[in-house]
This record gives C-alpha cells, sequence and structure tokens, in this order.
C-alpha cells in the first residue's frame, strides 16, 4: 500500500497509513502470518517485519502461536492486543439500562443490567449511569479509568442546539437542561448520545443484514416505533436530531393526531405501533391473546402469526403488514432508499412471513420498490450499536500511530 503512486505525505504518515491497514486485517480475519499480512498489504517481507515488530513494540499487536498443517517450522501468527483498549455502550429505556464493555477487537468482556423502578425511588441518571458503567466495568475485571470512550443510546434524541432530551418523553429524569455536563464531570472518559434506533442501524451496517449498503432505512417496532436513516453511508439526524421519529408521522387510516409532542404519539404509532397488536388480534378472532408488556405481547402474537398457514393468526398478519406498509410507503417515497431492514422485536418476530408481506404491500403502494430483509443483529442491537460506535472512534485514535 505504501507503493501507490502518487500518494501524498510523509514517511511517517505513510507508515501509519499501513499499520492502520494491517490492523484493521487483523481485526477482519483473526492471526494471520507475516507472509500473508505482506501479501494482504502487498508490502515486501522486510517492510512487513518492520511494520509488525512497531506495532508489538507499542502494545497493539501480539505475536502468538504458530501456523500448522504445512511442512517445516510453522510461522509465527499475529493479533490485535484485545487489551490495548476498551470501549463501554449503554442501552437506556424506561426500565433498565444495560451496559457492556468491548476490547478493542470487538469482543464483550463485561455486561451489566440495571434496572430502574419508576417512581420516588428513581436515582438520579447521573448515579443510574454511573452504576450501570461500574457493574460492566467490574465484570469485565477493570477500572473505570480503562475504558477508552463511551457511548449512551436512549429513546429520542438530544437537541445539538440546546443539548435536552427530545421525542422522549416516557424516559424520566434525562430531560434536564444540565445533564450533558453532569455526566461529562462524572465521567473520566468522552461520552458520546445517539438515538436507540440509530445504534441499531449502526449493528446492522456494521453486522447485520445492512452490511454493504450506503443508503437504508431501519423501520423499527418495540416499546415504540421509529426508523433510522442511513444516506450515503452515514447517519442522518436532522436539525433537532429528529429524523426517523415517524411514530408521529400522519398516515391514512389513524386519525389525524395534534398537539403531538404533548401526547408523545401519532398517527403511524397509532396505527402500527406494537400497542395495536393485541387489540388487532382480539379483533380479528385470534385467541388467545398474550397479557403482559404489549411489545412482548405483540412479539408472541406475531410469531404465532408467522406459522400459522391460514385462519384468525394469518389475517392478522396481512392486516398488520398493510398498516406497517402504509406509512413505510411514505418514507420510501421521499427518501429512494435501497434496503429497507425491518427490526425491533415486534418485526423480527414476523420472520419471512411478515417480511414478504409488507414487501408485496409496499410494491403495490410506492412507486420505488427497495429491497426489504429482516434484521440480522437480534440480540440486544442497541447495546451492540452503542459498542460498535465508541470502538470505531476508540479504533481511529488507539490506532494512529503517526503521532
Amino acid at each position: 500500500m505504501a507503493g501507490t503512486a502518487g500518494t501524498p505525505g510523509t514517511p511517517r504518515v505513510l507508515r501509519a497509513m499501513n499499520d492502520r491497514a494491517a490492523l484493521d486485517l487483523l481485526l477482519e480475519h483473526g492471526p494471520l502470518s507475516r507472509t500473508r499480512i505482506g501479501t494482504l498489504t502487498g508490502l515486501s517481507k522486510p517492510t512487513a517485519s518492520q511494520l509488525l515488530a512497531r506495532l508489538e513494540a507499542a502494545g497493539l499487536v501480539l505475536a502468538g502461536g504458530t501456523t500448522e498443517g504445512r511442512p517445516g517450522p510453522g510461522a509465527r501468527l499475529y493479533e490485535v492486543n484485545p487489551a490495548a483498549a476498551y470501549a463501554a455502550g449503554l442501552d437506556v429505556t424506561p426500565t433498565r439500562i444495560l451496559a457492556a464493555v468491548a476490547d478493542i477487537t470487538g469482543r464483550t468482556v463485561g455486561r451489566h443490567e440495571l434496572p430502574t423502578p419508576r417512581g420516588r425511588t428513581v436515582a438520579p441518571v447521573v448515579q443510574q449511569v454511573t452504576d450501570a458503567l461500574d457493574g460492566a466495568v467490574r465484570a469485565a475485571g477493570l477500572a473505570r479509568d480503562d475504558v477508552h470512550r463511551l457511548v449512551i443510546g436512549t429513546p429520542g434524541a438530544f437537541d445539538p442546539n440546546s443539548g435536552r432530551l427530545r421525542y422522549a418523553s416516557h424516559l424520566p429524569g434525562w430531560h434536564s437542561p444540565g445533564l450533558l455536563g453532569e455526566l461529562a464531570a462524572a465521567l473520566p472518559m468522552p461520552v458520546e448520545y445517539e438515538n436507540d434506533v440509530n445504534l441499531a442501524a449502526v449493528a446492522e451496517q456494521r453486522l447485520g443484514a445492512a452490511r454493504g449498503h450506503e443508503d437504508f432505512v431501519l423501520l423499527w417496532s418495540q416499546e415504540g416505533m421509529g426508523a433510522a436513516l442511513v444516506l450515503g453511508g452515514r447517519l442522518h439526524r436532522g436539525w433537532t436530531g429528529g429524523a426517523g421519529e415517524v411514530g408521529f408521522l400522519p398516515v391514512p387510516g389513524a386519525p389525524l393526531a395534534r398537539q403531538v409532542a404533548r401526547t408523545g404519539s401519532g398517527g403511524y404509532q397509532e396505527l402500527a405501533g406494537a400497542q395495536t397488536v393485541p387489540g388487532l388480534a382480539r379483533e380479528l378472532g385470534v385467541t388467545p391473546v398474550p397479557c403482559g408488556p404489549y411489545a412482548e405481547a405483540a412479539a408472541a402474537l406475531l410469531a404465532r402469526a408467522a406459522g400459522s398457514g391460514d385462519g384468525p393468526h394469518r389475517r392478522l398478519l396481512r392486516t398488520y403488514a398493510t398498516r406497517l406498509a402504509t406509512g413505510l410507503a411514505s418514507l420510501v417515497s421521499v427518501l429512494d432508499p435501497e434496503l429497507v431492514v425491518l427490526g425491533g422485536a415486534a418485526l423480527t418476530a414476523g420472520g419471512e412471513a411478515l417480511r414478504a408481506l409488507v414487501q408485496a404491500e409496499l410494491e403495490e403502494l410506492a412507486a420505488s420498490r427497495p429491497r426489504l430483509v429482516t434484521a440480522g443483529v437480534t440480540e440486544h442491537p442497541v447495546l451492540r450499536g452503542a459498542l460498535e460506535s465508541a470502538l470505531a472512534t476508540t479504533r481511529d485514535e488507539v490506532f494512529d500511530t503517526s503521532r
């Protein structure tokens, strides 16, 4: 890579570029020999040897085992040093904070869940965050100062103009105008904040169904409805951070909602949110209808409907698919994305059966016809996205050998 004609920069910058290329290859492929690294980067054996010696001295790579299965002595294998840095992520909901710490390779090394009961027993937000983070840090056998960066995912979004959380009236304690400053003062590492659905989209783009796609929409349905918009490979957040708050979207089939900022809901949420599924099931004669939290009830109903051949369960799936496609038609007509990912427990529970029905309906309702897929990251996608976001910045900083 250093031999590319016309590449600008000093020898130090070129070395740093080669270092980063090698580190990225080690992250992607796992342990590699010096010869293999040289082949993949285009570097000569002496240059690859110098590069690996430099990275080993900097504590960024480790020399481990040797290759096997070939005649002669095995070649030494190199891998990224997992302890070179750590990053953390938090997934915040009204009832709990889920925290995790990952090493620089992306492996989760510690996790902690902190319930946050409602009412007067709710601790201040700063204490909740630090308690959750410290629990994950202890589980990893680390200290708080070992964490290089933290990304916090919440419903709604922090308005970049005011610093206040918007679009999440159901998240108690998080709306103080001084909250971001208080968290910055309490934590020793840089902290970033991101909408939870946006982080689920990061996880899909890095690890899931949207890998290799630059323009896609993630439609999310769990406790609420939302969407993440990735345009040109980058998240589109909007002027106030509210891009993708599609629960407020006026749609046919639902009464026109006014004062949505006060009610916290709008037409699309009332038409196709997870909370509508149990009632719709009763209307269509589905029995029994599960009790409990509506997101869990919706997921159970849609999973059962996806496995049914016909009858009330199939009508439930078809009716719900039409409702989902109604709002999606507005999104794809404006954005014309390459791909739509269906995510969140209520949508992934419907599986391929729901996806196919929504795809067919959308092709009837919208001129553009993006491909629909079901989310590939289904285990704590918001938390995984927070870790991936924190790790991306951490690697940019820690892997920079030009300084």
